[in-house]
């Protein structure tokens, strides 16, 4: 393992946190929530949980109670994976679209799985009580936040296209208009959702009276999704899926996520040797967008709900296929993998880690920015569109069908080595994440950069086909020397980073640890 270099490589956005406990996130007042868990005695569970909590308030743009969620955690002694995705409504039979499944609105809604996921991880790892996890939550929501400025630029590109749909005009749009950075927002709706959540450990949502309120709108909405559908909901632990490279092993939730994807590119680039390059050369760039293009055609090709995949993902991972699909990329040249073009996606993370040695990866999302759109009345809770994330295809692993998972773009990273507890980490955005995970996770492991320069480093996008978006603070040279591989390269602007995700990462360090915030989000780590 390369010794870590402290020296600050690309501009200067950020300092890297050093701390016993550390939070971080991309919303400053979510970190300060999950913060405020720790300061009270709860631990890096506690405080992760309440830092989701809180932003599905705060950054509504990305998640909310609706959302779906994943999470990989050390509990001090073992490593544990979480699966709080939800499933298609039994009333979603493979005839039901013959037009192909919507991107907005209430067919597009599967059951939202992330409260089951904050009850799960909470009654089994959490010290402090579940109630108490929701205050910071509960008291932005009824008194009001600040807007901060990524969000609000993301607020105005979500309400131009949803604006229209049921409910989302009277909870997000106060006065009809998008609110400003800086100003106060409240929606005293969902604070009343969240006291029934906690309240009732969750009940409330899939067995009680919110659960009501979201099947009355569904049905109102000539949506399938349905009293019995929440009512028979719930989160599995399903471990992790693992694969070494550069002497760690990166850990992924299995399918029905994109975490294999990257997986099969760490493998494939275990037969690439990345330690004597430059981390920032055209020459590691290109192999890693190579591997990746790989990874996301077979997940593309393969993943759905494990129990409808033809190829199980040990098949997928097996040694022998990860070094013939190595060999298939050319050092010189950009080549096409079978893949369609991703879709975006907008979803928050948030990672801490505790002086008891605890460490969380937790995601949570409700896909396309704001969802699906809709807002059940009365409760400020804005639904996920997961549904777009299944295929109408026949024979298909991810085909649309009653009680499944769709394909999930969201994806917690964790990273041991040798059966020790070293980063958790996470990149928002669509299918941003799997490639961030491998560009984090090889400027970390193999180039020795901080968690805060991994994640100020330049980045780059596949796209479709040959096409690689990339940052314009990518240097220009680079981008020739990759467009001279075969690459179509597209600059994007700064204020078109979005589609570059979002990292949050925590290093263990000694006895303590180092955190990193993306200055591409609003958020920070946070830490004492």
């Amino acid at each position: 393992m390369p010794e870590m270099n402290f020296e600050t490589p690309y501009p200067a956005r950020r300092v890297p946190v050093l701390a016993r406990n550390v939070v971080a996130t991309s919303q400053p007042l979510a970190a300060q929530a999950g913060l405020r868990m720790l300061l009270q005695g709860g631990n890096a569970i506690d405080a992760a949980l309440a830092s989701a909590i809180a932003l599905t308030v705060v950054e509504p743009t990305g998640n909310g109670l609706g959302s779906d969620a994943f999470a990989i955690l050390w509990d001090g002694e073992a490593l544990h994976g979480l699966n709080a995705s939800g499933r298609a409504p039994m009333g979603w039979t493979t005839d039901r679209f013959p037009d192909g499944i919507p991107e907005r609105g209430w067919n597009s809604v599967t059951v939202p799985g992330a409260v089951s996921g904050w009850v799960a991880l909470s009654e089994r790892f959490g010290a402090l009580p579940f109630d108490a996890l929701f205050a910071p939550a509960i008291d932005y929501a009824q008194n009001g936040f600040a807007v901060s400025p990524t969000i609000a630029q993301l607020w105005g590109r979500g309400a131009a296209v949803l604006k229209d749909q049921p409910g989302f005009a009277e909870h997000f749009l106060p006065g009809g208009k998008v609110p400003l950075a800086g100003e106060t927002f409240s929606n005293p709706a969902q604070a009343r959702s969240l006291h029934l959540i906690a309240e009732t450990k969750g009940a409330a949502f899939y067995t009680g009276e919110l659960a009501a309120e979201i099947a009355q709108a569904a049905a109102a909405n000539g949506a399938a999704l349905s009293s019995q559908d929440l009512a028979g909901h719930q989160a599995d632990w399903c471990g992790t899926l693992s694969q070494s490279y550069a002497g760690a092993d990166l850990h992924e939730i299995p399918p029905n996520g994109q975490g294999i994807a990257a997986l099969i590119a760490a493998g494939i680039l275990q037969h690439h040797d990345l330690t004597a390059l430059d981390p920032d050369s055209a020459e590691t760039l290109h192999l890693q967008i190579e591997a990746i293009k790989l990874g996301m055609a077979d997940a593309e090709g393969f993943v759905g709900d494990p129990a409808h995949m033809t190829l199980t993902p040990e098949r997928l991972l097996d040694p022998d296929y990860l070094q013939s699909r190595a060999a298939l990329i050319d050092p010189t040249k950009a080549r096409v993998a079978q893949v369609g073009a991703p879709t975006a996606g907008g979803t928050v993370y948030v990672t801490a880690a505790d002086a008891a040695g605890r460490m969380v990866s937790l995601i949570q999302s409700n896909y396309m920015g704001f969802g699906s759109g809709v807002v059940v009345p009365g409760t400020g809770i804005h639904m996920q569109n997961r549904g777009a994330g299944f295929v109408t295809t026949p024979g298909h692993a991810n085909r649309v069908g009653p009680g499944k998972r769709p394909f999930h773009t969201i994806i917690p990273g964790f990273v041991m080595r040798d059966g020790a507890p070293l980063m958790s980490y996470g990149v928002m955005g669509g299918p941003m994440q799997a490639q961030g995970h491998i560009q984090m996770l090889t400027r970390t492991q193999v180039h020795g950069q901080t968690p805060q320069a991994a994640s100020d480093a330049p980045r780059w996008r596949f796209v479709a086909g040959l096409e690689v978006a990339v940052e314009s603070s990518m240097p220009e040279t680079t981008r020739a020397q990759l467009a001279a591989k075969g690459h179509v390269i597209t600059t994007e602007s700064p204020d078109a980073s979005f589609g570059f995700g979002g990292a949050q990462l925590i290093r263990r360090l000694g006895d303590g640890y180092i955190a990193g915030s993306d200055h591409r989000k609003d958020g920070c780590a946070v830490g004492f």
